[in-house]
């Protein structure tokens, strides 16, 4: 499929057999089959929403950090006085695996009653090897409680724990050296914050190569806050995906296309910062980088739980298209989970996971606010 297109066809057929995609394409030419039919009355049929960047596995909410914000605290400042991360961490700690399991699942249901058929959730909130382990045990339970797809991220390397005060090399000793190797049983791939208030580009470096030696996908949270040309080492290291990116640069951004790193927005934490400098689409365009776009759904600064509205905002805050918005949330969050050979477009030998929409036209998905035209969720042919 082209970048400039859907693919859309107008009578169109998909068939699925133990789910998987048999075919998909126009009904004159579909073969024979004796599989019970479906008929969807017209409605658009697009695959399962993905979002590909979410910490949806926590303890606690934030909700008195955001209302600090608006009296005209700095998320940095907050931050510094022992909030945002590790306010999280503590309660986090605090909660059992059940309890996290349990407080996930309605923001969880919130998703997949959008269609979401596919979710990445971050660790990244324990902040120690039992912690850790335990969040990504909690993602993985979810997957037994619903009919989705999780794609658990090891984020060890997420902001500096209270033990480890003024000694992040040591911390991050910890990550590479006990964390890792913990985590590489539970996790997909490793993911770090690469920032002034979290890790620096070396210290990330050593995190990727502590992943990658334990055979697990690098991603990574970038140039957010400030311009450190993460993405550019998130893509020196063939990373999956290179996430936020407010203040990547033109170079930045075409080290990503080159490699192959799927550029992930997140407005959702721009609109809740109040942020002002969004990303460069035009240099994403002008190079070819890939966009996909997710919830960042998190306590502190993005606590949404609807992808549908990150479409919408992609299009009305960062200037996205339609078509650029939809394929952000198929096929290339498919590839920012390197997954596209098993989801993200209607395709035979793809699983079958598919949303059924009541809409005459695609661009209402992006266009509505606040609306939900989800007719039908289908995961695995199911």
């Amino acid at each position: 499929m082209a970048d400039d297109t859907l693919g859309l066809i107008d009578d169109g057929v998909v068939i699925s057999k133990e789910g998987r995609i048999v075919y998909a394409g126009p009904a004159d030419g579909a073969p024979t089959t004796d599989a019970k039919v479906h008929d969807c009355e017209g409605r658009l049929i697009t695959p399962g929403l993905i979002d590909c960047h979410t910490h949806l596995i926590h303890g606690g909410n934030r909700a008195n950090e955001w209302a600090m914000r608006l009296q005209g605290a700095s998320y940095e400042e907050i931050a510094r006085a022992g909030g945002g991360i590790v306010s999280t961490m503590r309660a986090t700690r605090e909660a059992s695996e059940e309890e996290l399991v349990e407080s996930a699942l309605p923001r969880l249901d919130a998703l997949i009653a959008e269609g979401v058929t596919t979710i990445e959730i971050k660790s990244g909130y324990g902040l120690s090897t039992e912690d850790e382990i335990k969040m990504l045990r909690a993602a993985r339970a979810l997957a037994d409680r619903r009919a989705i797809r999780i794609e658990p991220t090891f984020l060890g390397a997420h902001a500096l724990p209270p033990e480890y005060k003024d000694n992040s090399d040591a911390y991050i000793d910890l990550v590479v050296g006990e964390m890792i190797p913990a985590a590489a049983p539970f996790a997909t791939a490793v993911d770090a914050f690469c920032e002034g208030i979290g890790f620096s580009p070396d210290q990330c470096a050593r995190v990727f190569a502590a992943a990658e030696a334990h055979g697990l996908k690098v991603k990574l949270h970038a140039e957010q806050l400030s311009a450190l040309h993460g993405s550019a080492l998130a893509a020196k290291h063939g990373a999956l995906s290179a996430d936020h990116l407010e203040h990547a640069t033109d170079d930045d951004v075409r080290a990503m296309a080159e490699a192959g790193t799927v550029a992930v927005l997140l407005p959702g934490a721009y609109y809740f910062m109040r942020e002002t400098k969004r990303p460069s689409i035009d240099a994403m365009r002008r190079h070819g980088t890939r966009i996909a776009l997710a919830t960042d759904n998190n306590p502190g600064t993005s606590p949404t739980t609807s992808l549908l509205l990150m479409l919408n905002m992609g299009a009305t805050l960062f200037g996205l298209t339609v078509i650029e918005a939809l394929r952000g949330v198929t096929v290339n969050a498919a590839a920012a989970l390197g997954l596209s050979a098993e989801i993200g477009t209607i395709e035979a030998g793809k699983a079958c996971d598919l949303a059924i929409w009541d809409v005459a036209d695609p661009a209402e998905l992006v266009y509505r606010i606040g609306f939900n035209p989800l007719h039908q969720r289908i995961k695995d042919g199911q």
